[in-house]
């Protein structure tokens, strides 16, 4: 594939020539954002302050890397508490979010040189195929980026991953994301598509399993499975890819926008989903009862769980009547009505901690 910019280096302000990256009209989450000194970040979430875009280091010049970009060689990190070590002579980078109650990294506005858009993206490689490498999962991607335009839903998904900033392999997934609830009907559909896209079955379960167990420790095979079959997922038809799409909240969404989150503790527990109709698009909100208290750093942990009624979380696809292990912030959060109270955040940037959130029963 042919990388965007790789003439400009990064060190420079790279021109909006660029195929896939343009100036700054609109940041969404998922989008990636190229900064002064080479770093692209992926952007996390929607809400903001105005210092900083919040994201995590997604590709980094590195000689132990695999990628080529702005001719030189970059390294992917996967992690997003690793951004942490990956910018520690970059202070400027570490960022308290009072919406997330925490320290979190993310660039400074003022740095930001390229804004790499996830639904720009789709359309641009939709117009200039050429930029695609014609390897098997590059002719997927564009069988399913025509079926997305014929549908005329190409302004409620976009294309994230390697293939946004043009540093996929033939060994790349492919990555999408939807926004609102007519791009998340659309992707429903998509995944339906058997010319398309195959579900995980028979032996192939096992690699989804192998591919999922590492950050689900603790969940039996069944239970994560039957936790994966709700996301939106499975392999390409042609190159035999893994493929997903990432349910977002919809341009304009303020679910978030007025919380501020407080940590109060640790604590881990298992609970029961009460309420999900905010918990189909990431960050996801659910209504929760507490059955039962595992572990916590508070005192009466047990009374005091009574009083938790949310859940925040970056993982997960839950339904109402669900049983959950949770391990993650307790937080007292202020905002509107229906999202103040205590709850329980499952925050990607803890560097310290493994939070959890594995259907149970």
């Amino acid at each position: 594939m042919s990388a965007p910019g790789t003439s400009t280096p990064p060190s420079s302000r790279p021109s909006t020539a660029s195929p896939l990256g343009r100036t700054l009209p609109s940041v969404r989450d998922r989008d990636y954002l190229l900064d002064r000194s080479g770093v692209i970040f992926k952007v996390i979430g929607d809400v903001h302050p105005g210092s900083h875009w919040l994201g995590y280091v997604k590709y980094y010049p590195n000689e132990r890397g695999d990628r080529t970009l702005f001719g030189q060689t970059y390294r992917q990190n996967t992690v997003v508490s690793k951004a942490f070590g990956i910018l520690a002579d970059r202070p400027e980078c570490y960022v308290y979010s009072p919406a997330i109650g925490c320290v979190i990294t993310g660039v400074p506005r003022e740095d930001v040189v390229l804004h790499y858009s996830c639904r720009q993206a789709l359309a641009t490689l939709h117009e200039t195929p050429g930029l695609l490498d014609g390897s098997a999962v590059s002719k997927d991607l564009l069988a399913i980026i025509d079926w997305i335009v014929d549908q005329k839903a190409d302004d409620v998904i976009g294309v994230t991953g390697s293939f946004l900033v043009g540093v996929a392999s033939a060994r790349c997934d492919i990555d999408l994301v939807c926004y609102g609830p007519r791009g998340y009907e659309t992707a429903q559909n998509l995944f339906t598509e058997r010319s398309l896209i195959h579900p995980y079955e028979g032996k192939t379960l096992t690699r989804l399993y192998l591919r999922r167990a590492k950050y689900m420790a603790g969940s039996s095979f069944d239970m994560l499975l039957r936790q994966e079959a709700r996301k939106l997922q499975g392999l390409t038809t042609g190159a035999g890819a893994h493929i997903n799409c990432e349910p977002l909240r919809s341009d304009g969404d303020r679910t978030f926008h007025d919380v501020i989150a407080q940590e109060v503790g640790q604590i881990s527990v298992l609970a029961r989903i009460t309420d999900h109709h905010e918990g189909l698009a990431t960050p996801a909100l659910y209504g929760i009862d507490v059955e039962t208290v595992i572990a916590s750093t508070i005192d009466e942990a047990e009374a005091f769980a009574r009083r938790i009624t949310h859940l925040r979380s970056y993982l997960g696809a839950f339904r109402q009547g669900d049983t959950v292990h949770l391990s993650g912030r307790l937080v007292h959060i202020q905002g509107p009505a229906d999202t103040g109270g205590f709850g329980i955040e499952l925050t990607p940037w803890s560097a310290t901690e493994s939070y959890l959130a594995n259907l149970a029963r």
